[in-house]
Parts: structure tokens; sequence; C-alpha cells
């Protein structure tokens, strides 16, 4: 889950267990956005040396723990498919990794780029007491964490995150906005709103 922040609008998005290409991606064009990422699974997953045997590690386990164990694990390996460099990137940014249902601060807008994250956000947070009724836009496009798709779900996010900061009323205004973009990029999106 990465989150873009601008003065007017705090967003927020996210995905499963590890940071994707696409945040990576997002983090590279962010054209004046803060970016902050979230996992929402229940461990960090990364890549490991086959797809059934991923490094799993728990949230309280810093990025400069999990770049220790991968490079004594298979330097080789993990430098090739770049997240010792994603972990060193990582650990200059913030220690460890956040998982979004930990997280109590309010954001106007969160996007996730896979429907089960969607699905496990959009349950946060109407589990969660409402206390301000303030509305929060939940966002998914489909994202395949891969470097091609990443970047083009990276800059059509941005593209998005762009354009709601351009509207008037983004209450009244997102649907259309949405409406277009599955236009202009055939991806379906999914659009909810809950509130804190």
């Amino acid at each position: 889950c990465t989150v873009l922040s601008k003065s007017e609008h705090r967003t927020c998005a996210c995905c499963k267990s590890r940071m994707p290409e696409s945040t990576k991606e997002i983090s590279k064009i962010k054209r004046g956005f803060s970016v902050r990422s979230f996992g929402t699974g229940t461990h960090v997953k990364l890549p490991g040396p086959a797809p059934d045997k991923p490094n799993v590690y728990d949230f309280k386990t810093t990025y400069d723990q999990m770049y220790n164990d991968l490079l004594r694990k298979d330097k080789e390996l993990y430098t090739q498919n770049g997240i010792l460099h994603m972990l060193d990137r990582n650990k200059r940014i913030k220690p460890r990794p956040e998982r979004f249902q930990n997280c109590k601060d309010v954001f106007d807008l969160i996007l996730t780029c896979e429907e089960r994250v969607y699905d496990q956000v959009v349950e946060d947070l109407n589990s969660r007491e409402q206390e301000t009724c303030q509305p929060v836009h939940v966002i998914n496009v489909d994202i395949q964490d891969n470097h091609e798709e990443a970047t083009l779900g990276a800059f059509l996010i941005c593209e998005l995150c762009q354009c709601i900061q351009h509207t008037e009323d983004m209450e009244n205004e997102i649907d259309e906005l949405l409406q277009e973009f599955e236009e202009k990029s055939g991806r379906t999106f999914l659009h909810t709103v809950c509130f804190y």
C-alpha cells in the first residue's frame, strides 16, 4: 500500500504483503506526491528461490534485517531480481514495513492494486468504529506485479491522483472521472466509499 499525499488530499495505495513493483514505480514518478507504503497481509512476503518458496517476515522485521538475511541466503539471486536494491531503498525511507490495518491515519483516497487487497481494505474500514463520518474513497485498479505492468499502472495511478487533485468537488466528480479512466485505459476500476 502506498500513500500519495498532497496538501489537499491524503491518499493511500495498498498491496497484500510486500511493496509491489507498482509501488516502486510510483515512487520514481511521484510528481509532487509524498509516498508511503503499507501491506494488508498478515506477513511480509518477498520472492524466494521458487514461486512456492517465498521469504516470509513479520511486520516487526526491519528492512535492514530482511536485507542482511537475503544477502546471507543468496546474494546473487536477490541482487539479480532487484529485491536487495528495493530493500536498500526502503530502509532509507523508513525502518520497517507497515500494515494498513494497524494504521489509524485518516485518508481521503485509498488506491489498491489487487481486488482481494481492495476487499481487505474495505472490510477493515467497515469494521472500524465510525468517529467522524468523514468519507474515504477506495479505488482498485488491478496491476500485475511485474516491471512492465507496474510501470504502466504507476503512470495511470499518478495521472488519476493528479486529476483528482484538480477536481473542484471530488465527491461529485470522482465517478465520472473513473469512467473516463476506464475508457481511456481499458481497465476496470472498483470504487466504494467508506467512513471514518
